[in-house]
């Protein structure tokens, strides 16, 4: 018998120990907050105005925060002056308070935040 692991939602999935992240931002917000997900991404708002890609380095700054890791283990994938965006979290230690925790490869843990 194989081993399985649960499924992740439609807004991440993961490759090996890194989490693929699709992000709806929204920049300019009163502060910085991981809101629900909707559909196939996560809705993220950071205080930051959306200008020459600020907006985008908040968000990152906010996710590694968030996750557990330094800021060096967030890359953004694509999305750079984009509301749709994709980062990849490498080895988060930790998962944000009051968001669903998706399935997770063998050998790993995250901490509840």
């Amino acid at each position: 018998m194989q081993d399985r692991k649960p499924p992740s939602p439609a807004w991440c999935s993961w490759d090996g120990d890194t989490l693929m992240l699709n992000v709806l931002g929204h920049a300019g917000a009163r502060r910085d907050a991981i809101g629900k997900p909707h559909g196939d991404v996560l809705k993220v708002s950071v205080a930051a105005a959306p200008e020459q890609g600020r907006a985008t380095e908040a968000m990152q700054r906010f996710l590694a925060a968030q996750f557990g890791v330094p800021v060096g283990k967030v890359e953004l994938e694509f999305g750079r002056t984009s509301p749709r965006k994709r980062f990849r979290i490498q080895c988060p230690t930790r998962w944000p308070a009051g968001l669903e925790q998706p399935g997770r490869p063998l050998g790993g843990t995250v901490r509840g935040g």
